[in-house]
Formats: C-alpha cells, sequence, structure tokens
C-alpha cells in the first residue's frame, strides 16, 4: 500500500460499560464508511475509571464483551482495529491497561500493555494509576496490511526514548497514542508533544483523546484527537464532542522524507543507550 486511510474515534466514556460499546459501535461504522483502512480508538473508552475498582470490569485478552464486540467490529467491516485501551485481567487481583489490535479478519495481532503508568498530581486532582494497574515490560508493534504500526498508551507520550526505539529498532512507520489526557496538561502539551514525536521519528502519529468527563467523574479532558505527519503537519483534529476525524497517510511521501533528511540513520543509538546505562 502506498496510502493508508486512518481514523481516529474521540469518546466520552459513560459510567456503564455496555452502554459504551453500544455507543462505540456506530462511530466505528462511520469510520468504516468513510473508508478508513485502521481505526484507532482511545484509552479506557468501555470502562473509565482508576483503582481497583476497574478490576470487575476487566476483561481476558481472548475475549469478553468488549473484545468480542472490536474483533466483531473489525471482521463487519473488513478494518484494521487498533482497540484504543480496556482493562485486561491480570494474574492477581490486578489489571493490565493494554492496547490490542485486530487485523481485518479480526484476528487479533497484537498486544500492548501500558508501560508507563500515571501517578501525577495536576490541575488540582491527584491521579493513580498504578493502584490497582500493573505495568507492561515490552515493547510491541503490529503489522497490519504490510505496515509496522508501533502501539503506545497515553502518558508513554511523555518518554520520547520509547518511540525512537519503535521506529528505530522495529521499524514503525505509523505510531498509535490512545489517551485520555488531563485537561489542564492537554492544553499546554498535547499538540506539542505529538508532532514532537513525529517529527524526531520521521512518523505517522495517531492520537485520540477522550473528552468531557469521562465516567461522570469531575476530571475534565482534553480530547482534541489528532492526525500528524512525519513532517509534523496536523492532518486532522478532532472538534468537542463523538465523533471521527480521518486522514490519509501517503507511504511515499513519508519515504521521501526519511531519504532526504536521513535523521534515523545517523541516530547514534549505541552512544545514547551506554551513556544512559552509566547514569542507572
Amino acid at each position: 500500500m502506498t496510502t493508508i486511510r486512518a481514523a481516529c474515534v474521540q469518546f466520552s466514556a459513560r459510567a456503564d460499560k455496555s452502554e459504551n460499546v453500544a455507543l462505540m459501535a456506530p462511530l466505528v461504522a462511520e469510520a468504516a464508511g468513510r473508508g478508513a483502512d485502521v481505526v484507532l480508538l482511545p484509552e479506557k473508552w468501555n470502562a473509565w475509571m482508576d483503582g481497583p475498582g476497574l478490576r470487575p470490569l476487566a476483561e481476558r485478552l481472548d475475549g469478553g464483551e468488549t473484545v468480542d464486540a472490536m474483533a466483531g467490529w473489525a471482521r463487519e467491516h473488513g478494518i484494521n482495529l487498533i482497540g484504543g485501551s480496556i482493562a485486561i485481567a491480570a494474574e492477581d487481583e490486578s489489571v493490565h491497561n493494554v492496547s490490542i489490535a485486530f487485523d481485518r479478519s479480526g484476528e487479533r495481532v497484537a498486544a500492548y500493555t501500558k508501560i508507563h503508568l500515571f501517578d501525577v498530581d495536576v490541575g488540582g486532582f491527584s491521579y493513580r494509576e498504578s493502584d490497582g494497574t500493573a505495568p507492561g515490560s515490552e515493547l510491541v508493534t503490529a503489522e497490519l496490511d504490510g505496515v509496522t504500526f508501533g502501539l503506545t498508551v497515553c502518558y508513554d507520550l511523555r518518554f520520547p526514548e520509547l518511540y525512537r526505539a519503535l521506529a528505530l529498532d522495529r521499524g514503525a512507520r505509523i505510531l498509535t497514542i490512545p489517551s485520555n489526557f488531563t485537561l489542564h496538561t492537554g492544553m499546554a502539551h498535547w499538540e506539542v508533544l505529538l508532532r514532537a514525536r513525529a517529527i524526531e521519528n520521521q512518523a505517522f502519529v495517531l492520537a485520540t483523546g477522550q473528552h468531557g468527563t469521562p465516567g461522570g467523574l469531575d476530571k475534565p479532558s482534553y480530547g482534541h484527537s489528532m492526525i500528524v505527519d512525519p513532517w509534523g503537519t496536523v492532518l486532522a483534529q478532532a472538534p468537542d464532542g463523538d465523533g471521527v476525524i480521518v486522514g490519509d497517510l501517503d507511504l511515499t511521501a513519508q519515504a521521501s522524507i526519511r531519504e532526504r533528511l536521513p535523521a534515523l540513520l545517523h541516530s547514534r543509538a549505541d552512544l545514547y543507550r551506554t551513556a544512559h546505562a552509566a547514569h542507572t
């Protein structure tokens, strides 16, 4: 493929999990109807909650209300679907925050567990994602239509070394960032971080954000889902509210950028990693 049509679905999770699944279905159908080859959903779109209360809503990778629905949407519409992230039960009483990729036949091709957990105090709110959620420990890519996607989730965005490893070591050409950025941090950092990750890795960035007050909690989210090209140009940005944005990813133009400005080839990752190891 020389061009991939990508869609990002912006959403605000309601309090009821089944309602979220029902409300998401027509948005995925809309994305497919607009010709999307790949559709990205937001972080924790089916059940937004912090802490141990998320455990009863968690599913298994091999099946559950949400997992089965996402596989069915991919199969029904013939699309690649990266299901944002949902809670997957861990072996103990905790959960993992997992982004699952499905191919056009509805088969699961990859699953990434969020590495960096959001334990911060910003905008007058305290967030402790690690209370009941366990982090992942592996970088993950997904091969969809012969193109390598680097899977990440939300707070990962602040750790550029993760994206450089996905692009440089794993060959990712498209980076996915399902999110629920806070209103406070989103207003200051969302766009600049997304454009930076795109520019420095000469990669397309697909980033969804929840909006409003997910789950009815008094913790406002920023929204502003975006699609960014490898030159840092914003191809699409969502207005407020639930909805779908679409952008065409020109892989030939991306290859030209990487050839004319070969920053990835000039990287001295061996030196950076040696220096990092010496200080840890």
